[in-house]
């Protein structure tokens, strides 16, 4: 289980984060949205399959390839592939469940 901190005034763009083992809130009634929590959980699988470290240092290399390549922050924030898992999976509940190990490569 994730351990929730809030942070209203540090996130501008984002509504949290998941930084292994802490999801970061901006307000405190996201923890009870499901879909936002679930998408946050499934950041913190992804950072154990890759014993945390290395989720940073590829999502790092990713976003900056991204950005180079499509000159947009935001669109390179989406085209992540840790962050297009999350976001094609946020709605279905039972996903981590079921989830098959580094499945975020689909999504390269």
């Amino acid at each position: 289980m994730p351990i929730y901190i809030i942070f209203p005034k540090i996130f501008k763009h984002f509504a949290g984060c998941a930084l292994w083992p802490f999801v970061l809130l901006k307000d405190p009634k996201l923890k009870q949205d499901p879909i936002f929590i679930n998408h946050e959980r499934i950041h913190l699988r992804q950072q154990q399959e890759l014993l945390i470290v290395f989720f940073y240092i590829w999502y790092s290399i990713e976003f900056v390839i991204h950005l180079i390549r499509l000159q947009s922050q935001y669109a390179a924030y989406r085209a992540i592939s840790f962050e297009k898992e999350a976001y094609a999976k946020e709605n279905d509940l039972s996903y981590l469940k079921q989830r098959p190990f580094w499945s975020f490569l689909r999504y390269l």
